[in-house]
C-alpha cells in the first residue's frame, strides 16, 4: 500500500469578526489511512473541514497542497475535482429521489449532459454499490431507507466523483452497533484501495477501533498528530480538554409524587403496552439499543405520533395529547435528538431562537415583537445557562454543539415548561460539554422540573438518572433504581430481555 502523502496543510488560520477559529494549523493525511480529527466542540474541526472543502478561505499565509498541487483560492468545485468529498451529518442527499438518482445524477449534471442518461445512471449506481458489497435497490426512494443505508448512498455518491479523501462528520451518531460495524467494514475496504478518510467523532471507542492516526485540536490550535498505539482514553481526553474528565455521578433522589403517568400505551410497529410514572423533579432514564422504541415513546407523549391505545395522565387526570400544541399547553417540552434539523432555526440569532416559544410575551398589542423585551429576555437566559459566546445577535448555526443544545433547552425554560422530554442530549457533543449538559439537567431536576432522558450512552444514564427503564423491541424489558443499576444489568435486559424484574 502506498502511504505517501495525499494532503498537507501548513500555517492554516481562520479569523471571523471577533473570533480566531483556527490558529496556525499544520497536518498531513496519507493515502490509504483513516485519520481521526478530534477536539471539543468549538475546537475548530468544522472550520477546518470547510476550508478543505473550499467553503471557507483561510487567512493569508496558509498553504494547502493536494497530491503535490498547491491550492490557490480553493473552491468547492476545485476541491471535489481534486478528490475531496465531505459527508456531513445531514448527508446533503435528496430524500424524494431514488438511490440511483442520488448516486449518479449530479455527476451527469456536472458533465453538462442535456438529458438524463437513465441507463448510464443505473449502471453507474449499480457498479458503485457492488463495489461496496451492499445490497440496496437503486430504484427505491432514498427517504424510505434507514439512516445507515442513506449514509452508504452518500459514500457511493462520493465514489462517483473518484473521491480520494472522504471526510465524515459524526458518521455514527444515529447508528446501531451492527450498522457501525458495516460502515467500518466498508471504510476498511476502501482504505485498502488507497482511499483516505478524515473521521470526526466524539465516540472514543469507535475512534480507537477504526483510526490509524489522531490529530487533536484545542481552542483552534494544533496539539499534534499521534499514532493509535501511543494513546488511550485518558491521554486523548487530556489532550482534547487540557484536563482529565470523568463522569460525575450525581446523587440519586427518591421521588414519590407522580407528575406524568403512562398507562398501557401502544403504537403499531413502534411499541406495545408501555406503562410507567414520571415523578416530580426526577430524571427518568430511558435506554436500550437503537430501534428499541425509545424515541417513538417520547414522540407519542409529545403528540407528534400519538399512541393508538392507552392513557396519559398529568397530575392524576387523563389528558388528550394529540399534537405538540396540546403538549406545550400542558407544560410538556421536547428536546429532539437532531437539534440542527428539529431543534433550532439555524439562520436565526440566538435571541430569536430563545424567544420563539414566548412570542406572545414579548409582543405589543398590535402583535409586533418589541426588540428591547426580546433582547432582555434572551440576555437573561444566556447568562443563566452560560451560553457562549454571550452574543444574542450571533447566528445559531455558528455556535458549538454544546451551546446549540443549551439554546434548545433554554427556549422551553423561557416558556416555564415543567416536563422535559430529552432525546440524546449529548449526541455529537464533546466530553467537556457533556458534563455541562449533565449539570444543567440535574439543576433543572433540583428545581422541580421532571425529565425523561433518552440516551444510548450507559455512563450518561448511570451518572444522572434517578431511575432507569430499559427498552427492548418496543417493550419494557426492565426497570431499575438509579443507585443500584449497573451497565451489565442494563445490557442484559437490552440484549436478552430476561424476564426477571429488578427494582
Amino acid at each position: 500500500m502506498d502511504f505517501s502523502e495525499f494532503l498537507r496543510i501548513e500555517k492554516v488560520s481562520k479569523t471571523f469578526p471577533g473570533v480566531r477559529a483556527l490558529n496556525d494549523i499544520s497536518l498531513s493525511i496519507r493515502r490509504g489511512e483513516i485519520h481521526a480529527l478530534i477536539g471539543e466542540n468549538g475546537a475548530g474541526k468544522s472550520t477546518l473541514i470547510k476550508i478543505l472543502s473550499g467553503v471557507y478561505q483561510p487567512d493569508d499565509g496558509a498553504e494547502i497542497v493536494i497530491e503535490g498541487w498547491r491550492a490557490e483560492g480553493l473552491s468547492p468545485i476545485e476541491s471535489a475535482k481534486r478528490g475531496i468529498a465531505v459527508i456531513y451529518q445531514d448527508f446533503s442527499l435528496f430524500p424524494n429521489l431514488t438511490v440511483g438518482e442520488n448516486i449518479a445524477v449530479a455527476k451527469g449534471i456536472e458533465k453538462g449532459a442535456a438529458f438524463v442518461q437513465w441507463r448510464d445512471m443505473r449502471r453507474t449506481a449499480g457498479k458503485i454499490l457492488e463495489r461496496l458489497g451492499v445490497d440496496i435497490d437503486i430504484d427505491v426512494q432514498l427517504g424510505t431507507l434507514s439512516i445507515a443505508r442513506q449514509q452508504l448512498v452518500a459514500i457511493s455518491r462520493a465514489l462517483t466523483y473518484n473521491a480520494k479523501l472522504i471526510i465524515m462528520d459524526e458518521p455514527t451518531s444515529a447508528l446501531s452497533k451492527g450498522e457501525v460495524d458495516l460502515l467500518f467494514r466498508i471504510m476498511r475496504s476502501l482504505r485498502a484501495e488507497g482511499i483516505s478518510f478524515l473521521f470526526v467523532s466524539h465516540k472514543l471507542d469507535e475512534l480507537f477501533a477504526i483510526s490509524d492516526r489522531f490529530t487533536v485540536l484545542r481552542d483552534g490550535k494544533y496539539l499534534g498528530t499521534f499514532d493509535e498505539e501511543g494513546l488511550d482514553d485518558d491521554r486523548l481526553i487530556s489532550l482534547m480538554v487540557g484536563r482529565k474528565i470523568e463522569y460525575t455521578i450525581f446523587p440519586k433522589r427518591k421521588r414519590t409524587e407522580p407528575v406524568l403517568e403512562v398507562r398501557d400505551i401502544s403504537r403499531i410497529g413502534c411499541f406495545r403496552n408501555i406503562s410507567f410514572e414520571l415523578r416530580g423533579g426526577e430524571i427518568l432514564g430511558l435506554t436500550g439499543l437503537v430501534g428499541a422504541g425509545r424515541t417513538e415513546i417520547l414522540q407519542a407523549i409529545y403528540g407528534i405520533n400519538p399512541p393508538d391505545s392507552g392513557k396519559i395522565l398529568l397530575h392524576g387526570k387523563e389528558v388528550s395529547l394529540r399534537s405538540p400544541i396540546d403538549s406545550v399547553n400542558h407544560g410538556i417540552a421536547y428536546v429532539p435528538e437532531n437539534r440542527l434539523a428539529e431543534g433550532l432555526v439555524l439562520r436565526k440569532t440566538i435571541a430569536e431562537n430563545i424567544v420563539v416559544t414566548v412570542l406572545d410575551k414579548i409582543s405589543n398589542r398590535f402583535g409586533l415583537i418589541e426588540r428591547d423585551r426580546q433582547d432582555k429576555l434572551a440576555q437573561e437566559w444566556i447568562q443563566r445557562l452560560n451560553i457562549r459566546p454571550n452574543l444574542p445577535e450571533m447566528q445559531a448555526s455558528k455556535l458549538s454543539g454544546g451551546n446549540q443544545q443549551r439554546v434548545v433547552i433554554v427556549k422551553w425554560l423561557a416558556r416555564e415548561s415543567r416536563i422535559l422530554l430529552v432525546d440524546e442530549p449529548t449526541n455529537g457533543i464533546d466530553v467537556g460539554a457533556k458534563m455541562e449538559i449533565h449539570r444543567i439537567l440535574r439543576d433543572l431536576a433540583e428545581a422541580g422540573i421532571s425529565i425523561i432522558l433518552v440516551s444510548s450512552e450507559l455512563p450518561e444514564i448511570l451518572a444522572i438518572a434517578d431511575r432507569v427503564i430499559v427498552m427492548r423491541r418496543g417493550r419494557i424489558a426492565g426497570q431499575f433504581d438509579g443507585e443500584t443499576v449497573t451497565q451489565e444489568m442494563i445490557m442484559e435486559k437490552a440484549i436478552l430481555g430476561i424476564k426477571q424484574q429488578v427494582n
